[in-house]
């Protein structure tokens, strides 16, 4: 069905009519119309839920977000704020809607500063029909080093499309880390599109923590273009009920001597469903490069189901990579351990799955999260024994 449905000329209000970029924003509405919605059959769409989607459904409105910890570092129209948005690259209908009536927050902190607190970005999700396309942009100077966390949340009857763009620019040396934590409603899509570039020697974490919505999915482009450039990405993800969590990252070498780690782990129960699909890539310029992905996912009960497809693409000799991944049920001698010391069987399952989760937690910019999350985990845990 073609997107045109959902950005006929009445959904153009959406867009202000005093907004210096319009003439952009409307031109991006107009190809996001003439565009055909994926498909399941496309190989990045593969396993996924968007047959499910009814764009029209939803009409594009104005997001409400809060920025804490940033003082004067939220950034306003600027030379570095057009590069930012100049190197997204639109693969599909969502990107071109998320271009045409975004909400854009722009992080931009200067060379050599470090931060010891968060910024923390947090896109309130309300409404009843609506379609939120939040756009967040972090530059990290040369030599800075910080974290943003950023929290998408609604309350529970809350039924809406939320379709977030992120954009990371590490330049050289700089440290920068990002937390993405879904605590979104159970009637809420969330259709994320992630963009990360390291240069020299620059650090990035990209870690996501998903516990809502009921089809939520993420994809990661990571890319270290600068000799000695490293990039990390962890997730934790738990589905339950109906839900579904979808992950596709890239793992993107473009010079010589970069690393790249990634770490997912998921959980899910009931009838709840998860895809991860990553792809490792070694260009050809990409000699003595290292890269590992690991996927591991524990299925909790008979109905859940999730599906596990690392791949890699090596064009280069002279690397270290692999990769790894598994699907399956709890293991049972560490169950029959826990119980044959009194231990009860829900008990030794919410011990087990919380172990399993903990090296990811670990991981986590933000050590003052790691509770509250944990917590979390755990009460979708005690959820699905009572």
């Amino acid at each position: 069905m073609p997107a045109s449905t959902s950005t006929a000329e009445s959904r153009y209000e959406a867009i202000e009519a005093d907004a210096p970029d319009r003439d952009l924003r409307l031109a991006a509405a107009e190809r996001a119309a003439a565009m055909e919605l994926p498909s399941a059959e496309l190989e990045v769409w593969r396993y996924s839920r968007i047959g499910e989607l009814e764009l029209a459904a939803f009409t594009p409105a104005a997001v409400e977000s809060t920025v804490t910890g940033a003082d004067a570092l939220v950034a306003t129209k600027s030379t570095l704020i057009d590069e930012l948005v100049a190197s997204m690259s639109p693969h599909d209908v969502f990107d071109e809607l998320n271009a045409a009536f975004n909400r854009t927050v722009a992080v931009s902190v200067p060379a050599g500063k470090v931060l010891r607190e968060p910024i923390v970005v947090t896109h309130h999700i309300a409404g009843d029909g609506v379609a939120l396309y939040p756009r967040l942009l972090i530059h990290g100077g040369a030599d800075s080093e910080f974290t943003v966390v950023e929290r998408f949340e609604s309350g529970d009857d809350t039924y809406a499309l939320v379709v977030p763009r992120l954009v990371v620019h590490v330049s050289q040396a700089a440290r920068v880390s990002y937390l993405g934590i879904n605590l979104l409603g159970p009637r809420v899509w969330q259709l994320a599109h992630q963009q990360a570039t390291g240069e020299r020697d620059s650090t990035t974490l990209l870690s996501t923590v998903a516990l809502g919505g009921d089809y939520a999915r993420v994809r990661t482009d990571a890319r270290v273009v600068g000799q000695g450039a490293s990039t990390k990405q962890i997730a934790l993800y738990y589905a339950d009920g109906t839900q579904m969590h979808d992950f596709r990252t890239l793992q993107d070498h473009i010079a010589p001597r970069t690393n790249s780690d990634l770490l997912f782990k998921g959980a899910v129960q009931d009838n709840a469903k998860s895809v991860y699909t990553g792809l490792i890539r070694i260009r050809e310029e990409a000699k003595g490069s290292v890269a590992f992905q690991t996927n591991r996912n524990l299925t909790l009960s008979a109905g859940a189901w999730a599906e596990s497809v690392p791949n890699l693409d090596i064009k280069t000799n002279d690397v270290k990579c692999s990769h790894a991944s598994s699907v399956g049920p709890i293991d049972e001698d560490q169950r029959f351990y826990l119980e044959s010391r009194g231990i009860s069987p829900a008990v030794a399952e919410r011990l087990v799955v919380l172990g399993f989760f903990d090296d990811v937690l670990a991981m986590l910019p933000v050590g003052d999260l790691r509770g509250d999350l944990r917590a979390r985990v755990e009460r979708k845990l005690v959820g699905s024994a009572s």
